[in-house]
C-alpha cells in the first residue's frame, strides 16, 4: 500500500511541476492522504489513469505542434519562391537600360529588314517598361552574315540575336536560346521534291508549326531545266548531274542554306557542299534568286518556301516575264530544321536571369499584337514560345556531321 502511495505522490509532483490540471488533483490528494485506504487506492488508480491519458494528450500536442510548424515552414519557402519568382519577372525598382541592341542575320536584304523592323523599337521599349525596365535606346543592325551575328552576340556587343538554330548552335559557348518561333505551315510538307513541283504554288496554312524544310531549287537556265525535268519524270538524278550545275549556297551557320543541303547530299550521295564543283555563297537569300533569274547560277539552297518571299520581286525587279512558279522546280527537299531562335548574349552586361524572363515575356506579347505580328512578319515568324536547348539537339548533330566531313 504505501508502494501505491508513493507512486502517486510522485506522479502527482510530476504533473505540479508540468503546470497542468493535475496542479488542482494534486492539493485535493494531499488533502486527502489520511483519509481511508479504500479513499486512496481510488484516487491513486484515478491517478494512474489520468497520467495515461495526458501522456496520449501531450504525445498528440507534440504532433499537431511539428505538423503546424512543417505546414508553416512550407509556407513561409513557397512564400520565398513566388517572391523570387516575382521579382525575376519585375524588378522592385525600374532598371535603367542605356542602350539595347537587336542584330538580325541578313536572309532577307538589309535595306527592308531594317525599314521593316524600325517599330520594333518603340515596341519593345514600351512592352519593357510595363515590366520595369527603363530602355534608353533600341539599335537594330542587320549582320553582314550569319557569323557576324553570332560573333555579336558571343562578344556581348549584341544583346539580342534573331539567329536561326544552325548559327545559335554554332556560337552556343556565348550564347543562350531564349525563344523559337513558330511559323504558319505550308500546304505542302512532304520529302519529295516531285510533290513539291506538282502541288505549286505554295501557300500558307493556319496551322502553326516550329520546324521547316531546307528546299534546293533549280531556276530557268538550260542545265537547272534539265535537273528538274529528270525531277518531275520521276527518274533519279545522278551526282554528276548535281555536280554539273552552278549552285548558290548560304554561310556554313545557315541551317536551310548550307547544312541540311549538306546533309541531304550526305545521305544521298555520300558527298556536301564542300564537294561540289561550282558552288558560289550569297550574302543574302534575295540576292541568291537574283542570280538564279539571271542565270548566273542554275540552283540554289533556301527554305520553304522563299519563293513566295520573292514572287513579286521574280518579274518586278529580276526582270522575269514569267511567274517564279513556272520558272522553277524543287529537286531536293531537306530533313525537317528546328524553327528560328531569339537568343541572347551570355557576355552582354545587361544581361542576367530577371532582364531573360522580360525580354521572353515582352517579345511573346509583342508577337500578339497587330504591329507586332507586321514586324516579325518579316522572318515569316507568327509568335514565339519559350525555347529549350534541347531542341536544337538535331542541330548539334548536324553540325557534328558537318565538322567530321571538312
Amino acid at each position: 500500500m504505501s508502494n501505491i502511495i508513493s507512486y502517486v505522490v510522485v506522479g502527482a509532483l510530476v504533473e505540479f511541476r508540468k503546470g497542468s490540471f493535475y496542479e488542482q488533483n494534486f492539493v485535493i490528494f494531499v488533502g486527502g492522504i489520511m483519509k481511508r485506504l479504500f479513499a486512496m487506492m481510488i484516487a491513486g488508480v484515478s491517478c494512474v489513469s489520468m497520467l495515461a491519458g495526458c501522456g496520449a494528450k501531450s504525445t498528440e500536442t507534440t504532433q499537431q505542434t511539428t505538423e503546424a510548424t512543417e505546414v508553416a515552414e512550407d509556407a513561409a519557402s513557397t512564400e520565398e519562391t513566388t517572391e523570387s519568382t516575382e521579382a525575376a519577372e519585375a524588378p522592385a525598382e525600374t532598371v535603367k537600360i542605356d542602350k539595347l541592341t537587336v542584330g538580325f542575320v541578313p536572309s532577307r536584304e538589309p535595306d527592308e529588314i531594317v525599314t521593316a523592323t524600325e517599330p520594333l523599337k518603340a515596341l519593345l521599349t514600351d512592352e519593357l517598361a510595363t515590366l520595369g525596365y527603363e530602355v534608353g535606346e533600341v539599335d537594330i543592325t542587320v549582320g553582314t552574315s550569319y557569323e557576324a551575328v553570332g560573333e555579336g552576340l558571343s562578344a556581348g556587343t549584341i544583346d539580342i540575336g534573331l539567329i536561326p538554330g544552325g548559327t545559335y548552335v554554332l556560337y552556343e559557348d556565348g550564347c543562350d536560346v531564349l525563344l523559337t518561333a513558330t511559323r504558319d505551315g505550308l500546304s505542302i510538307e512532304s520529302p519529295n521534291a516531285k510533290d513539291w513541283n506538282d502541288n505549286k504554288p505554295t501557300e500558307p496554312t493556319d496551322e502553326q508549326v516550329t520546324f521547316y524544310r531546307g528546299l534546293i531549287i533549280a531556276g530557268p537556265s538550260e542545265a537547272g531545266q534539265a535537273v528538274a525535268a529528270k525531277v518531275n519524270a520521276g527518274e533519279e538524278i545522278t551526282w554528276e548531274d548535281l555536280d554539273g550545275l552552278n549552285w548558290s549556297v548560304m554561310n556554313s551557320s545557315s541551317s536551310a542554306g548550307y547544312i541540311y543541303p549538306s546533309l541531304w547530299l550526305q545521305a544521298n550521295y555520300e558527298k556536301h557542299v564542300t564537294d561540289l564543283s561550282h558552288a558560289v555563297q550569297a550574302d543574302s537569300y534575295g540576292n541568291a534568286f537574283a542570280r538564279l533569274a539571271s542565270g548566273q547560277i542554275d540552283v540554289l539552297c533556301c527554305y520553304a518556301d522563299a519563293r513566295r518571299d520573292n514572287e513579286d520581286k521574280w518579274t518586278s525587279e529580276y526582270g522575269r516575264e514569267a511567274s517564279i512558279w513556272d520558272e522553277t522546280n524543287v529537286i531536293g527537299v531537306t530533313d525537317g530544321i528546328y524553327n528560328d531562335t531569339i537568343s541572347v548574349s551570355k557576355t552582354s552586361p545587361i544581361m542576367d536571369d530577371a532582364f531573360k524572363a522580360a525580354l521572353s515575356k515582352a517579345f511573346i506579347n509583342i508577337a500578339q499584337t497587330d504591329e507586332g505580328k507586321q514586324v516579325i512578319d518579316i522572318y515569316t515568324h507568327k509568335g514565339y514560345v519559350e525555347a529549350n536547348s534541347a531542341d536544337y539537339d538535331s542541330e548539334r548533330a548536324a553540325q557534328e556531321l558537318i565538322k567530321s566531313m571538312n
